[in-house]
């Protein structure tokens, strides 16, 4: 494979994660209240769909023959057990949170329905509950160790890189978002659990 393949397929990773977090970033989110008005609460339903029927066809792209190489890295022997410890881990902390977010406020149905609240919690209030007391985004984090659990071929390293790279500035302007949105609650929030790794709450364990 020739660099322009590996550059053509990192523009177009890149270009789908900045539309994507341009879609839903608070000054797009201004522009279709203040031009839509009502029909904006239509904005989370259109949004999913657009990004799931634009990732398709880049999915298929990125999982073609053509990308079909050795792995640099491949998960083999004992260290097997190690990836299937970090899946089990990503898996808890999915199930973990599942029931403090609502899903029908994520796909944008209660935003339909004309339902108001902030965050994408059960309660459309700030939650602590659950893996959400360890960390502040435990299904980016599970993301995040899927996307690294996989043999890695060049493609694959390329891809990963870029949606690491994403996860945490899609994280960071969400954070804004919901210090905007949840004030000094979310600010005191910050303070007291860690973004990703548990380590505040490792702490207050370890000194109980």
């Amino acid at each position: 494979m020739d660099y322009p393949d590996y550059l053509l397929l990192s523009i177009l990773w890149i270009g789908y994660c900045a539309l994507h977090s341009a879609l839903i970033s608070t000054t797009f989110m201004d522009f279709v209240k203040t031009t839509l008005g009502e029909r904006s609460r239509y904005h989370r339903i259109f949004f999913n769909l657009f990004s799931l029927l634009s990732l398709i066809p880049l999915l298929i792209y990125s999982r073609s023959p053509r990308w079909r190489t050795e792995p640099l890295f491949a998960w083999e022997g004992t260290l097997r057990i190690v990836q299937y410890a970090l899946i089990g881990l990503a898996a808890v902390l999915v199930l973990s949170a599942v029931s403090h977010y609502s899903m029908s406020r994520f796909l944008g149905i209660e935003q339909i329905r004309g339902k108001s609240g902030k965050g994408m919690t059960e309660s459309g209030e700030l939650d602590s509950g659950g893996a959400l007391g360890a960390m502040r985004h435990p299904w980016y984090v599970a993301v995040f160790i899927l996307l690294w659990t996989g043999d890695l071929t060049p493609s694959k390293i390329i891809i990963n890189v870029i949606l690491s790279g994403y996860l945490v500035t899609g994280t960071l302007l969400e954070e804004r978002k919901l210090v905007l949105e949840f004030g000094d609650k979310y600010k005191l929030y910050q303070r007291q659990v860690s973004m990703f790794i548990p380590l505040r709450w490792l702490g207050s364990k370890l000194h109980r």
